[in-house]
């Protein structure tokens, strides 16, 4: 099978109307929105390197399988709302079940993000309601915390450096000329480093609907990691920058026209063909042609993730649906097993 360099522009851009064919300079794509884009539907494992882990399902392992973080040789899972973090190792077996919710000073309220710092042997957990950031190690063992700067929330944490982690600081009910990302001190909590993205014109990332009465806020990530650099943007900006480890930073994809509509188009570039496409994903594992949909990158390495729950696959495994690996992994799986985890790799 052909192996296909591409970009999913979806995750990165918010893009209007309808599309239209690229335009490249040696510098950046630029994207017109204006015209129409030819459909192109890609199979997964020519795009990505995929993992299975099978989560261990014993009486204190039990969970929903949100991951929230992953390193060489640690997964962060989570569940919902009862605030247990659960520490797998790498293969997916039960080490240990973390629950440090509470209201003292070094318990979270609430879990937003959790940041694995595999060097430090730490974990950062974001308790958005108390506007703070609480510091743990790997056993759940409270270290340290700091709060929030100013009056701005961290939305869209990664695990950056040794010393810092990276933020996109926003601000409710829609950004301003503070909004921006940030680079905080693992230590103390401190902006280590702010970076400014250019734009003409703060645009509100909100659609309000008068009729019924309801605000929507489209879903789009402002910043992605991928190997070795950073995809960084901007709700107002047309524009999405490289983000390089020297702290330069550069435009990488621009459309136009000016970005003032909220609809989103699902879009891929082919770094082959220099074409962007309308697209559809397909896991090669399943012979019923089983869409996969892209969601938001967990670090440098791992492009994204998804949980399968056991009752689907399951099924599908009665119903002759799986092939390969997936399917070898089921017969060890009943219904009450927790999510298998699927990792989507950046190829090497």
């Amino acid at each position: 099978m052909k192996k296909v360099s591409i970009i999913l522009v979806v995750l990165l851009f918010m893009l209007a109307g309808c599309g239209g064919n690229k335009q490249a300079t040696d510098d950046f794509i630029i994207v017109d929105v204006n015209g129409s884009y030819p459909e192109k539907e890609l199979i997964l494992q020519d795009v990505v390197d995929v993992e299975y882990v099978v989560l261990e399902t014993t009486d204190e392992f039990i969970t929903r399988g949100v991951v929230e973080d992953i390193g060489k040789n640690i997964i962060l899972v989570r569940n919902y709302r009862d605030g247990d973090i659960f520490v797998f190792d790498r293969s997916g077996k039960g080490l240990r079940k973390i629950n440090r919710f509470g209201q003292s000073g070094e318990e979270y309220s609430q879990i937003g993000d959790i940041i694995l710092d595999e060097d430090n042997n730490e974990m950062f957990v974001k308790d958005y309601p108390a506007r703070k950031i609480l510091v743990y190690d790997l056993y759940g063992n409270f270290k340290r915390s700091f709060k929030f700067t100013d009056t701005g929330y961290y939305d869209f944490a990664f695990n950056y450096d040794r010393d810092n982690l990276i933020f996109y600081k926003s601000y409710l009910p829609i950004d301003n000329e503070q909004s921006g990302h940030i680079h905080v001190s693992k230590l103390d909590g401190s902006i280590t480093r702010e970076i400014h993205i250019p734009v003409d014109e703060i645009v509100s990332p909100k659609v309000r609907i008068e009729q019924d009465d309801i605000t929507i806020t489209p879903a789009f990530y402002l910043t992605t990691p991928s190997q070795g650099y950073w995809f960084l943007m901007n709700t107002s900006s047309d524009t999405i920058y490289n983000y390089f480890p020297d702290n330069k930073i550069s435009p990488f994809i621009v459309r136009t026209p000016a970005i003032h509509s909220m609809e989103v188009d699902d879009l891929v570039y082919d770094k082959q063909e220099k074409t962007i496409y309308r697209y559809s994903l397909y896991n090669s594992n399943y012979s019923n042609k089983q869409q996969v949909y892209w969601s938001e990158a967990l670090n440098q390495k791992i492009a994204t993730w998804q949980h399968l729950e056991a009752p689907d696959l399951v099924e599908a495994y009665k119903e002759g649906q799986l092939k390969g690996k997936l399917k070898e992994i089921v017969t060890e799986l009943d219904e009450d097993s927790n999510p298998v985890i699927m990792l989507l790799k950046h190829k090497k």
